[in-house]
This record gives C-alpha cells, structure tokens and sequence, in this order.
C-alpha cells in the first residue's frame, strides 16, 4: 500500500509519463524564467514571533504584488480562540487593480472545512493537515496586480495569523487569452423543501416527484463569460433523517433555460457510491466527512474537475438539487472554483457572520417534527 504522503508525488509522476503535466506544474527538467517571491507573516526585524493579529472588524493585506505573474502556492494557519472562527475569517483576492473581488469566502469554507471544524484531508489542490495547516496549490495568475486580504468578522482577535504566500513574477506578458481563478461562497441554510409531511426518503409523494428544469436547486454558482468550472467544496448540517444525497447535480451551459448536464445522485456526483460508505479523500474527489444520517449529521464532500474542466462561453450556473426533487431541507455550505476571462459576474453578498454559523433549523420532517425538540435546544457544541 502507498503512502498517502507520496500521492502528490505519484500523481505527478503519473501525468509526467504521458506528457500531461498542467500548465501550474513547471517541468523540473527545463528551465525557469521566473523569479520567485514569498510573502509571509514573518517578524520583519528578525526576531520569533511570525505571526499577525486582526482586531475584530480588522481588515489586513497579506499580498500586494505587480504582475505579470502567478500565485502558486498558499499556506495558512490559524490560533483564535472563538468558536466557530473558520466560518468568521473572511479571505478575499483581487486581480489587476478589480474593486469586486474574485475570491470571496469564508477561510474554513475556501479549504473545504464548511462546517468550522477542522479536519484532516488531502486531495490534487487543497488540503488540510491534522495540525490545522491549510494549503492551496490552485495557479492564480495576473497580468498587473494581485491583492489578498483577510478580515477578522468575529468579535475576538484572532491572536495568532500565519501565511506563506509563494508567488512568480515573469519575464515575459501572461499568454494571450489566460483566464482568472475565481472562488465563490454560497449557503442554504435552511434549504427550502417543498414539503415537511414526508416520512422517508422512499415517500412516493417524494421518489415520483419530477424536476426537469431545476428549479430551486441549491446553486453553487453562476458566472457571465467565458471559462471553465474546475470544482466545488460542500459542506452538509442534516436537519432531517434519512441520507441527505438523493438530489441530481445539474450544470447549465449557455443556456439558462435547461440544463445540459444531469447526474444521477449527490454521492455520484462526487465520485462515490452507496451513500460513500465512509470517510474518503482522494486527488480528485472524496467525502472527508460521513456523518449519521439523522438530524444533526455532518458531512463534507469535494470534487475536482481537473481531468475536463467545464467550459462555457456565455454563462454558466453549477446546481444541486436537495433531496429528490428538492424535497429535503438540510443546511449546505460550499464553494466553487472556476476560471474566467475578466470582468466577471458580482457575487452575491456574502450571509452575516451570525447567519453563516451552522444550526440546525426547525423545519419539519422525519427527525424535524413539531414537539421533538425546541430550536434553541439544537444549537451545535
């Protein structure tokens, strides 16, 4: 059996031997023309204490760099004390001198952590170290200027920030036609169901109910433009019983009015089978997290679509349905990660801090019912 630690390697190895190595990998054996640069939260007069801390309210710049060049590696950590502070931290990234950022999430969420609890996880561009470090190899390229910033929205200091930033200036102009990293924080919390009077997912008021067309699916995101969809992040807070996954991935390219792409489950979706069977994280895709499926499970997933991007010329809307038909009402949090041609689309305003913390919400169903509970009572530890 391998070594989770040498997978990266692995998969590099494995792309090398057919010539597939991506455009953010340079070839070891050639050449660099670039120069790299590093910024970091080192002390500056040399000393230990390489950290930063953001006051509440705090906004800080942890890159501000000319271009033409490209973001290739970042690595944070973080010591702050408020419960729940992956989903207050708030990371945002501009591209060339853009007043709407590209990158706007939640820190935990960007990382896959979408319920505010660490845990561990690996896949080809994001991971999570079981010591809370937090890394993304995503190429974010610019052609004049790149600008990222975290905002501490908790009412504590976050006392201890670190960051590595590692980034290449170029010699040469960025390829004609290069398109921008974007990542984008959307939530559901609760979504709405179309009835709490089911029993079971089996219900056939349920498993007979059709959706064709999509509507009030769960929206990962929508862009205006041209580029690609490369992945999502999706975090799952289960306020009713029963497994959450029956709902239909649905993509709609250049074309709002129907969707071009339709899939056959959630758990398919992201790669697995069976309600996945058990925690799992793989290059590409993997579900981290499995919990119960009762009323106050957790569980996160990912998918990458490294091997065909999706591209789209006009727009572009990722969905998901929640339950069959959207019958179900669980609290989801995710990200999306797409690449496109600038000006993009403005992203929908991020949900209040308070609004954005997980709780399960009174909304009936089997596990959800009237006299079960008193809401109050089901606020998370």
């Amino acid at each position: 059996m391998v070594h989770k630690r040498f997978l990266p390697f692995l998969f590099l190895l494995t792309i090398s031997v057919y010539g597939q190595i991506p455009s953010w990998m340079p070839n070891p054996t050639q050449q660099q023309t670039y120069t790299l640069h590093r910024s970091s939260s080192r002390e500056s007069t040399g000393a230990n204490a390489d950290y930063r801390t953001l006051t509440p309210g705090q906004t800080m710049t942890i890159l501000d760099a000319d271009g033409p060049g490209e973001i290739s590696h970042i690595w944070f950590t973080l010591d702050d004390p408020e419960p729940y502070h992956l989903k207050r931290i708030v990371l945002r990234m501009y591209w060339d001198g853009e007043k709407s950022p590209s990158v706007e999430t939640p820190i935990g969420d960007f990382f896959g952590l979408g319920n505010g609890i660490y845990y561990a996880w690996e896949s080809a561009v994001l991971s999570v170290g079981r010591d809370r470090s937090l890394n993304s190899y995503f190429p974010m390229p610019y052609a004049k200027h790149a600008r990222v910033t975290i905002t501490n929205e908790g009412k504590q200091s976050l006392t201890h920030l670190y960051w590595n930033i590692d980034y290449r200036v170029n010699a040469q102009p960025l390829p004609p036609h290069t398109l921008y990293f974007h990542a984008q924080y959307r939530q559901a919390q609760p979504n709405h169901g179309w009835t709490g009077e089911w029993y079971e997912n089996g219900d056939p008021m349920v498993n007979y109910r059709r959706n064709l067309d999509g509507k009030d699916n769960y929206v990962w995101m929508e862009a205006q433009g041209h580029g690609q969809f490369v992945g999502v992040t999706m975090s799952i807070l289960q306020n009713q019983d029963g497994w959450w996954g029956e709902g239909d991935d649905m993509f709609f390219i250049d074309d709002p009015s129907k969707p071009a792409i339709i899939g056959t489950g959630a758990e398919d979706y992201f790669l697995g089978a069976w309600g996945f069977g058990g925690p799992s994280d793989l290059m590409l895709h993997g579900a981290p997290v499995v919990g119960k499926e009762l009323a106050g499970g957790r569980s996160s997933v990912y998918r990458f679509h490294l091997d065909s991007p999706i591209p789209f010329t006009k727009s572009f809307k990722a969905t998901i349905e929640h339950g069959n038909a959207n019958h179900r009402s669980d609290n989801f949090y995710s990200v999306a990660y797409w690449y496109q041609a600038e000006p993009h689309m403005a992203f929908p305003p991020l949900p209040d801090v308070d609004d954005r913390i997980p709780t399960l919400e009174f909304v009936g169903g089997p596990g959800n019912s009237k006299g079960q509970y008193s809401p109050g009572s089901l606020q998370p530890r």
